[in-house]
């Protein structure tokens, strides 16, 4: 017999044999082999159905506090901790199902959470601060706010973060801790803003027939509350220019259209009675 076919015969006799012991050992453990797969199948089952019950069971919150007519921010914040909590529960059935003892598991978890937060500060404040803004709140869904050096209308109010829209749409993810941290400005809060105007004019010009005129202008926007009243006042002897300040009132939806309607008529006003608005200028003499 050559080299090669020897060394080929003891290959197959070495194959031979570790099949044969693992056949052996299949068949003495066959059944702790099919007690492991069934358990492994099942544990995968609670966890994919534990996982759908956890949606199915925040949603039907969610609808259930909503018939109840309970705040959006309040019905969404607590839906997502039912979720989560959900979730963590069903990791554990699955591997309390795989033999891992739960009290071991939960050490474990607990463990590393620690461990994660310590890690995580940051984290661990925006989730304090996320309580805070559902508890306290200090504004809710469909409020335009300034907060944490931005502003835009609020859409959601996360566990861990809030979601702004701006103006021009664009999506802000803001920390629940930057917004706690600093001032909170709620725009949409009270039913009615006032709009801060002022107007330039030349020391020329007459100061009472510059109010009226600055009065009709307001008055003819329909938009503008009657109450509390509009003020119409001498602010300033400026440098160039006398200002005077022009403040109505209107709802708070109307703001930013109205202001822009504002500042157009009484330009126009001020033009059909050949009111002078002054601008910075200089005068050079030569000698």
């Amino acid at each position: 017999m050559s080299l090669e076919n020897l060394e080929l015969t003891s290959t197959s006799a070495v194959k031979t044999s570790f099949f044969q012991s693992f056949t052996d050992w299949t068949q003495d453990h066959n059944e702790l082999i099919l007690s492991y797969i069934a358990n492994f199948v099942v544990a995968i089952l609670i966890v994919v159905v534990g996982l759908y019950i956890a949606r199915i069971l925040s949603e039907l919150l969610s609808r259930l506090l909503t018939k109840k007519k309970i705040d959006k921010t309040i019905v969404d914040f607590l839906s997502a901790i039912a979720r989560y909590t959900l979730i963590a529960m069903t990791l554990v059935a699955g591997g309390g199902h795989l033999g891992i003892q739960t009290a071991s598991f939960v050490a474990i978890i607990a463990a590393a959470g620690l461990a994660i937060g310590l890690a995580l500060k940051g984290a661990l404040s925006n989730f304090a601060a996320g309580i805070l803004l559902v508890t306290l709140r200090p504004f809710k869904i469909g409020n335009f706010i300034e907060a944490a050096g931005t502003s835009g209308t609020v859409e959601s109010i996360q566990i861990f973060h809030c979601i702004l829209r701006t103006g021009d749409n664009k999506h802000i993810v803001v920390p629940n801790a930057a917004i706690l941290k600093g001032n909170i400005v709620n725009v949409s809060r009270k039913p009615i803003r006032r709009i801060d105007l002022i107007i330039r004019v030349s020391y020329q010009s007459n100061l009472k027939h510059v109010k009226q005129v600055l009065e009709a202008a307001v008055l003819a926007n329909d938009k503008v509350l009657t109450e509390p009243g509009i003020q119409i006042a001498v602010s300033e002897l400026a440098h160039s220019s006398v200002n005077v300040v022009v403040r109505p009132w209107v709802k708070s939806g109307d703001y930013w259209s109205v202001r822009f309607a504002l500042t157009e008529s009484i330009k126009n006003a001020l033009d059909s009675e050949k009111i002078k608005i002054p601008y910075p200028q200089m005068d050079v003499h030569r000698k």
